[in-house]
Protein backbone atom coordinates (compact mmCIF):
# COMPACT_ATOMS: atom_id res chain seq x y z
CA UNK A 1 0.00 0.00 0.00
CA UNK A 2 1.25 3.36 -1.20
CA UNK A 3 1.56 5.94 1.81
CA UNK A 4 -0.82 8.93 1.27
CA UNK A 5 0.95 12.06 -0.12
CA UNK A 6 0.46 15.47 1.43
CA UNK A 7 -0.24 18.27 -1.09
CA UNK A 8 2.67 20.68 -1.05
CA UNK A 9 0.17 23.75 -0.55
CA UNK A 10 -0.80 22.29 3.01
CA UNK A 11 3.23 21.51 4.13
CA UNK A 12 4.51 25.03 2.81
CA UNK A 13 1.42 26.67 5.11
CA UNK A 14 2.09 24.15 7.98
CA UNK A 15 5.65 25.17 7.89
CA UNK A 16 4.68 29.10 7.41
CA UNK A 17 2.87 29.36 10.52
CA UNK A 18 5.15 27.57 13.11
CA UNK A 19 8.09 29.73 11.29
CA UNK A 20 5.98 32.86 12.52
CA UNK A 21 5.24 31.77 15.78
CA UNK A 22 8.79 30.80 16.05
CA UNK A 23 9.56 34.34 15.21
CA UNK A 24 7.44 35.90 17.59
CA UNK A 25 8.16 34.02 20.48
CA UNK A 26 12.00 35.06 19.81
CA UNK A 27 10.59 38.94 19.47
CA UNK A 28 8.83 39.14 22.33
CA UNK A 29 9.76 41.57 24.98
CA UNK A 30 12.67 40.74 26.80
CA UNK A 31 10.89 41.39 30.13
CA UNK A 32 8.33 38.88 30.15
CA UNK A 33 8.70 35.26 30.63
CA UNK A 34 6.36 32.74 29.02
CA UNK A 35 3.93 31.19 31.19
CA UNK A 36 5.29 27.95 31.68
CA UNK A 37 8.67 29.24 32.34
CA UNK A 38 10.28 29.27 36.00
CA UNK A 39 8.55 32.37 37.81
CA UNK A 40 5.04 30.61 37.38
CA UNK A 41 3.59 29.92 40.63
CA UNK A 42 2.96 26.27 41.67
CA UNK A 43 -0.10 25.02 43.52
CA UNK A 44 -0.17 22.68 46.00
CA UNK A 45 -3.19 21.13 46.79
CA UNK A 46 -3.84 20.61 50.54
CA UNK A 47 -5.93 17.30 52.17
CA UNK A 48 -9.32 17.26 52.52
CA UNK A 49 -9.83 20.60 54.93
CA UNK A 50 -6.46 21.60 54.72
CA UNK A 51 -5.83 24.67 52.12
CA UNK A 52 -3.59 24.88 49.00
CA UNK A 53 0.07 26.12 49.21
CA UNK A 54 2.04 28.04 46.83
CA UNK A 55 5.41 25.85 46.27
CA UNK A 56 8.53 28.33 45.45
CA UNK A 57 9.90 27.06 41.63
CA UNK A 58 12.92 25.49 43.04
CA UNK A 59 11.11 23.43 44.68
CA UNK A 60 9.22 21.44 41.91
CA UNK A 61 12.16 19.39 41.10
CA UNK A 62 11.73 17.92 44.58
CA UNK A 63 7.82 17.25 44.62
CA UNK A 64 7.00 13.61 44.14
CA UNK A 65 2.58 12.69 43.71
CA UNK A 66 1.40 10.85 46.19
CA UNK A 67 0.45 7.73 45.45
CA UNK A 68 -3.46 7.12 45.09
CA UNK A 69 -3.38 4.30 47.48
CA UNK A 70 -0.62 3.92 50.13
CA UNK A 71 -0.69 1.19 53.10
CA UNK A 72 -2.48 2.90 55.63
CA UNK A 73 -5.46 3.45 53.44
CA UNK A 74 -5.82 -0.42 53.04
CA UNK A 75 -5.50 -1.24 56.84
CA UNK A 76 -8.09 1.21 57.51
CA UNK A 77 -10.12 0.14 55.13
CA UNK A 78 -9.29 -3.40 56.36
CA UNK A 79 -10.12 -2.61 60.03
CA UNK A 80 -12.97 -0.29 59.27
CA UNK A 81 -14.82 -3.66 58.05
CA UNK A 82 -14.58 -6.01 60.88
CA UNK A 83 -15.29 -2.64 63.40
CA UNK A 84 -18.76 -1.98 61.41
CA UNK A 85 -19.37 -5.69 61.64
CA UNK A 86 -19.88 -5.55 64.87
CA UNK A 87 -21.34 -2.46 65.51
CA UNK A 88 -24.18 -4.22 62.97
CA UNK A 89 -24.33 -7.52 65.23
CA UNK A 90 -24.40 -4.95 67.90
CA UNK A 91 -27.43 -2.85 66.62
CA UNK A 92 -29.33 -6.18 65.15
CA UNK A 93 -30.29 -7.07 68.95
CA UNK A 94 -31.91 -4.24 69.79
CA UNK A 95 -35.39 -5.11 68.02
CA UNK A 96 -36.00 -7.72 70.44
CA UNK A 97 -34.27 -6.23 73.38
CA UNK A 98 -34.34 -2.87 73.54
CA UNK A 99 -37.02 -1.05 75.88
CA UNK A 100 -37.09 2.50 74.18
CA UNK A 101 -38.29 3.30 70.70
CA UNK A 102 -35.64 5.67 70.41
CA UNK A 103 -33.06 2.61 71.03
CA UNK A 104 -34.49 1.17 68.46
CA UNK A 105 -34.40 3.86 65.93
CA UNK A 106 -30.65 4.65 66.70
CA UNK A 107 -30.01 0.70 66.34
CA UNK A 108 -31.82 1.22 62.91
CA UNK A 109 -30.26 4.39 61.21
CA UNK A 110 -26.67 2.28 62.18
CA UNK A 111 -27.36 -0.58 60.71
CA UNK A 112 -28.51 1.93 57.33
CA UNK A 113 -25.22 3.50 57.71
CA UNK A 114 -22.97 1.15 58.30
CA UNK A 115 -24.32 -1.75 56.19
CA UNK A 116 -23.69 0.18 52.26
CA UNK A 117 -20.12 1.22 54.59
CA UNK A 118 -19.19 -2.09 54.29
CA UNK A 119 -20.51 -3.23 51.11
CA UNK A 120 -18.65 -0.35 49.64
CA UNK A 121 -15.08 -1.13 51.69
CA UNK A 122 -14.94 -4.63 50.08
CA UNK A 123 -15.62 -3.82 46.59
CA UNK A 124 -13.07 -1.04 47.33
CA UNK A 125 -10.36 -3.71 48.45
CA UNK A 126 -11.74 -6.18 45.61
CA UNK A 127 -11.00 -3.22 42.99
CA UNK A 128 -7.47 -3.22 44.35
CA UNK A 129 -7.01 -7.11 44.72
CA UNK A 130 -6.38 -6.49 48.29
CA UNK A 131 -7.35 -9.16 51.07
CA UNK A 132 -11.48 -8.88 52.38
CA UNK A 133 -11.08 -9.46 56.04
CA UNK A 134 -13.41 -13.01 57.12
CA UNK A 135 -16.54 -13.22 59.28
CA UNK A 136 -13.98 -14.38 61.90
CA UNK A 137 -11.37 -11.99 61.76
CA UNK A 138 -9.37 -10.91 64.96
CA UNK A 139 -10.00 -7.03 66.37
CA UNK A 140 -6.47 -7.33 67.89
CA UNK A 141 -5.88 -3.80 69.26
CA UNK A 142 -8.46 -1.84 67.62
CA UNK A 143 -9.90 0.86 69.17
CA UNK A 144 -13.56 0.70 70.71
CA UNK A 145 -14.29 -2.98 69.98
CA UNK A 146 -16.74 -4.49 72.59
CA UNK A 147 -14.73 -7.83 73.79
CA UNK A 148 -17.05 -11.68 73.71
CA UNK A 149 -17.96 -11.27 77.28
CA UNK A 150 -18.94 -7.65 76.44
CA UNK A 151 -21.00 -9.12 73.34
CA UNK A 152 -22.75 -12.09 75.56
CA UNK A 153 -23.70 -9.60 78.26
CA UNK A 154 -25.45 -7.96 75.42
CA UNK A 155 -27.23 -10.80 74.20
CA UNK A 156 -28.41 -11.79 77.39
CA UNK A 157 -29.91 -8.64 78.55
CA UNK A 158 -32.91 -6.64 78.36
CA UNK A 159 -35.22 -4.15 78.68
CA UNK A 160 -33.40 -0.89 80.39
CA UNK A 161 -30.16 -3.44 81.00
CA UNK A 162 -29.93 -3.54 77.32
CA UNK A 163 -30.58 -0.28 76.55
CA UNK A 164 -27.97 0.96 79.50
CA UNK A 165 -24.98 -1.28 78.65
CA UNK A 166 -25.74 -1.18 74.67
CA UNK A 167 -25.30 2.88 74.79
CA UNK A 168 -22.17 2.30 76.58
CA UNK A 169 -20.09 -0.44 74.27
CA UNK A 170 -21.63 1.41 71.39
CA UNK A 171 -20.15 5.15 72.84
CA UNK A 172 -17.20 3.25 73.34
CA UNK A 173 -17.28 1.38 69.50
CA UNK A 174 -18.11 4.59 67.82
CA UNK A 175 -14.98 6.66 69.63
CA UNK A 176 -12.68 3.82 68.71
CA UNK A 177 -13.70 4.17 64.87
CA UNK A 178 -13.24 8.21 65.32
CA UNK A 179 -9.80 7.29 66.56
CA UNK A 180 -9.11 5.03 63.28
CA UNK A 181 -10.73 7.65 61.23
CA UNK A 182 -8.16 9.96 62.81
CA UNK A 183 -5.78 7.86 61.86
CA UNK A 184 -5.66 7.51 58.14
CA UNK A 185 -6.71 10.73 57.61
CA UNK A 186 -3.27 11.43 58.81
CA UNK A 187 -1.09 8.89 57.51
CA UNK A 188 -3.52 7.75 54.24
CA UNK A 189 -3.24 9.00 50.81
CA UNK A 190 -6.69 7.68 48.97
CA UNK A 191 -8.92 10.62 48.20
CA UNK A 192 -12.04 8.40 48.72
CA UNK A 193 -10.95 6.84 51.51
CA UNK A 194 -10.22 10.40 53.14
CA UNK A 195 -14.13 11.24 52.03
CA UNK A 196 -14.98 8.11 53.95
CA UNK A 197 -13.01 8.72 56.92
CA UNK A 198 -14.27 12.00 57.52
CA UNK A 199 -18.11 10.98 56.72
CA UNK A 200 -17.54 8.47 59.23
CA UNK A 201 -16.25 10.86 62.22
CA UNK A 202 -18.27 13.09 61.48
CA UNK A 203 -21.57 10.45 61.59
CA UNK A 204 -20.07 8.54 64.21
CA UNK A 205 -19.71 12.25 66.14
CA UNK A 206 -23.08 13.22 65.79
CA UNK A 207 -24.79 9.75 66.80
CA UNK A 208 -22.12 9.85 70.45
CA UNK A 209 -24.10 13.35 71.25
CA UNK A 210 -27.49 11.71 70.81
CA UNK A 211 -26.64 8.85 72.55
CA UNK A 212 -25.14 10.11 75.69
CA UNK A 213 -28.78 12.27 76.07
CA UNK A 214 -30.48 9.21 75.91
CA UNK A 215 -27.81 8.02 78.39
CA UNK A 216 -28.37 10.40 80.59
CA UNK A 217 -32.16 10.18 80.21
CA UNK A 218 -32.13 6.71 81.48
Amino acid sequence: MRAALIPVSITALTLTAALALSLSACSAEPGRRSATGSTAPIIVPGRPGEPARTAAPEEAATLVPTPAVNAADVKYVQDMIVHHRQALDMALLAPSRARTAELKGLASRIKDAQAPEIQYMTSWLQQREQRVPDHHAGHGSMPGMATPEQLEALKAASGEGFDRLFLQLMIAHHQGAITMSQQVLTGGSDIKIWELANDVASTQAAEIRRMLRMQAAL
